[in-house]
């Protein structure tokens, strides 16, 4: 409101000084100073444009941050370890019993695929928010594994301190390297692809441990997944939701092969996604899976 009065004070002035000059005279004397009268005019204008209410108002982007939040909003598994971690660029659930994250959630829009940060120059680095034991790159040297992002740098170039972030180990999955630089990168840029056409996306994955011992690298034991998941959820008129599971091996499959609804991965992985959701549309979206509709 002090913001809109100081613009008001302003188109007050503005038009005092355009009566004014109406006043002095004549049509004559108007005549000749066109230039000032017109220049007046555009001030007057575009006072009154910067003074009207953001299209994003206050109350606005804090609806759009609740609803955000809400949809980044997993529910684990009753008993499984979890540390919640709130970043710039997206959320995790961080398991320490595993040194992995349960699930890595973000929206993704067009504009956080530009910007400013660069992934070149930045180190991958142990995450001290969590407690020791806890991955290090270390435990990656000669282990056969990429450090395979779940939320992509590429995501996050919108923010130096989210790219950052990005490369968190809490955010790292040891991930077969012809699967990382492969197919799962595939999808990586398809979801960007969806983010502009759609309007945006939420997006979770993960790993996945099926039962039985698991495999582990490093000092600091980081058990290796047996396979991945991604859901893709899109809203607008007509919400769309989309799962895929991965084999944490190489292979040149197309995105169709890895296909699977979200109720699938909900029984795989015993998370329930986007919980927030109206129970309905929760419903129906979950229940489908047609790679045609993206």
């Amino acid at each position: 409101m002090l913001i809109f009065a100081a613009v008001m004070d302003k188109v007050r002035i503005y038009l005092l000084a355009l009566c004014a000059v109406v006043a002095l005279g004549s049509c004559d004397f108007m005549e000749r100073n066109k230039p000032l009268v017109r220049e007046i005019g555009k001030a007057v204008a575009s006072e009154i444009e910067r003074g009207k209410p953001s299209a994003e108002s206050p109350r606005a982007a804090s609806a759009a941050a609740e609803t955000d939040g809400a949809l980044l909003r997993q529910a684990s598994p009753e008993g499984l370890p979890e540390q919640m971690l709130r970043r710039t660029g997206y959320t995790a659930s961080y398991n320490r019993a595993t040194k992995l994250p349960n699930w890595v959630a973000w929206h993704l829009t067009d504009d956080r695929t530009a910007g400013p940060a660069k992934r070149s120059g930045v180190d991958f680095e142990a995450d001290m928010d969590v407690p020791a034991p806890r991955a290090e790159d270390a435990d990656y040297y000669g282990s056969g594994y990429d450090r395979g992002h779940m939320c992509p740098a590429a995501d996050n170039k919108y923010s130096v301190e989210a790219m950052r972030e990005s490369f968190l180990f809490t955010n790292m999955c040891p991930q077969d390297g012809g699967l990382n630089r492969g197919d799962w990168n595939e999808m990586e840029q398809a979801c960007r692809r969806w983010a502009k056409e759609y309007g945006g996306l939420y997006i979770v994955c993960g790993p996945i441990l099926y039962k039985g011992k698991h495999k582990t690298i490093g000092r600091n034991k980081v058990v290796v997944p047996k396979a991945f998941f991604k859901v893709v959820l899109r809203m607008g008129d007509n919400p769309k939701a989309i799962g895929f599971i991965y084999k944490n091996t190489g292979g040149n499959r197309p995105k169709g092969g890895y296909v699977n609804t979200v109720d699938e991965v909900e029984r795989l992985t015993g998370i329930d996604f986007f919980p927030a959701l109206p129970d309905d549309v929760e419903k129906r979206v979950e229940a489908e899976a047609d790679i045609a509709d993206w």
